[in-house]
C-alpha cells in the first residue's frame, strides 16, 4: 500500500470571503459596548440566545429577532494566556463572561478577573487603551470590571 500524505493542499482561484467568529460589538448610547445578536422570539418558552447573527434559534430551531445583549455580565471563567500566539504579545487576559440576559462570549481583560465578579462590556476596542502600539478597532470583545 503507498504511503498516504496526510498534508492538505488547498488552492483559491477566486477571491475568499473570511467570516469573523467574533460576536459584533457595538455602542451603546453611554458609550458602552453591546454584543449585537439575536434571541429567540418566542421569549415565554425558549431561552435560546446567540451572539452571532444565526438564521434560527440555537435552541428550538424558531424564528429570531436582532437583540442587544450587554454591557453587564459575570465572569464565568478567566485566564491568562502566557504563550506567543500571531498578533498577541503574552501575557494577556481573557475571561468568559456571562451577560446579563444573553449569551457567554469571550472577552479580553486588562488583568484577570476574579470567577463571579461584574464586568462591563467597552464600545468597539482600539488598540491603544488596551497597551497596544496601533490605533483603531481590532474587532476583540473587550471587557473591564464594573464600577
Amino acid at each position: 500500500m503507498p504511503a498516504v500524505d496526510s498534508r492538505t493542499t488547498v488552492c483559491f482561484h477566486t477571491a475568499v470571503t473570511i467570516v469573523d467568529p467574533r460576536p459584533r460589538i457595538v455602542a451603546a448610547p453611554d458609550g458602552a459596548g453591546v454584543v449585537a445578536g439575536v434571541r429567540c422570539t418566542d421569549h415565554e418558552r425558549c431561552p435560546g440566545r446567540a451572539a452571532f447573527d444565526w438564521p434560527a434559534c440555537p435552541s428550538c430551531g424558531g424564528t429570531v429577532e436582532p437583540a442587544e445583549f450587554g454591557p453587564g455580565g459575570t465572569v464565568w471563567s478567566s485566564t491568562v494566556v502566557r504563550i506567543q500566539v500571531p498578533g498577541r504579545t503574552p501575557p494577556y487576559a481573557l475571561a468568559y463572561v456571562d451577560l446579563d440576559d444573553g449569551p457567554r462570549v469571550l472577552a479580553h481583560t486588562a488583568e484577570q478577573q476574579p470567577v463571579g465578579s461584574r464586568v462591563r462590556l467597552l464600545g468597539p476596542s482600539t488598540r491603544h487603551l488596551m497597551g497596544h502600539p496601533c490605533d483603531g478597532d481590532d474587532g476583540d470583545v473587550r471587557a473591564e470590571p464594573s464600577p
